[in-house]
């Protein structure tokens, strides 16, 4: 095995399956995904990348396990690619979000039938776990652009210029969003 990383052992697991012109998933085709290199770029940009845009993927979609296919076929879709991208920040944020995006439309199910939580755990003591229970709930109601825009802003610390650069939206609709978000944060919340 090469570079020991998931995206590798993956491949190797899907190379020793029989070739079929069958798609995994509806993602990708087994028989048209490329070897993995030899490179270590790839295992950089995840442990560079990896965790955030996870965290990212769990705020749009509000489900973890949703949220990790979204992130690993943004980085297959990266190492089908065989090089690294000039920005490779850019590339895995926009890759990571149109997958959510699609797994959003393909799924049209109602997010608070998940309860897997969508907020990192924290210290004991930071916070009242009543308070994390219901900014979670209202979290939940919001509609996924609205969670996106208030994910980049507030966790992620960009500006609306930033998040409308990303997203390809324009900064006065960042900005109604995030503010729709809060006012219905704000009476969720009170």
């Amino acid at each position: 095995m090469c570079v020991p990383c998931k995206l590798c052992r993956v491949w190797h697991a899907v190379a020793r399956l029989p070739h079929t012109k069958k798609t995994l998933a509806g993602v990708f085709r087994i028989d048209a995904m490329p070897p993995p290199s030899h490179e270590e770029w790839i295992v950089q940009l995840y442990d560079r990348f990896g965790r955030a845009l996870y965290r990212y993927a769990v705020m749009v979609l509000a489900d973890p396990a949703a949220a990790a296919d979204a992130v690993q076929t943004a980085f297959v879709g990266l190492l089908r690619k065989r090089a690294p991208p000039d920005s490779p920040d850019r590339y895995l944020r926009r890759a990571v979000r149109n997958e959510c995006f699609s797994a959003l439309r393909r799924r049209r199910r109602d997010v608070l039938a998940t309860a897997v939580p969508i907020l990192e755990a924290v210290e004991a003591g930071r916070g009242c776990a009543d308070e994390r229970l219901a900014l979670e709930r209202a979290l939940r109601l919001l509609p996924p652009e609205q969670r996106e825009v208030v994910h980049l802003k507030v966790f992620e610390g960009m500006t609306f210029q930033e998040i409308a650069d990303m997203t390809g939206e324009s900064i006065n609709t960042v900005a109604s969003r995030y503010r729709y978000a809060i006012d219905k944060l704000r009476g969720q919340l009170t």
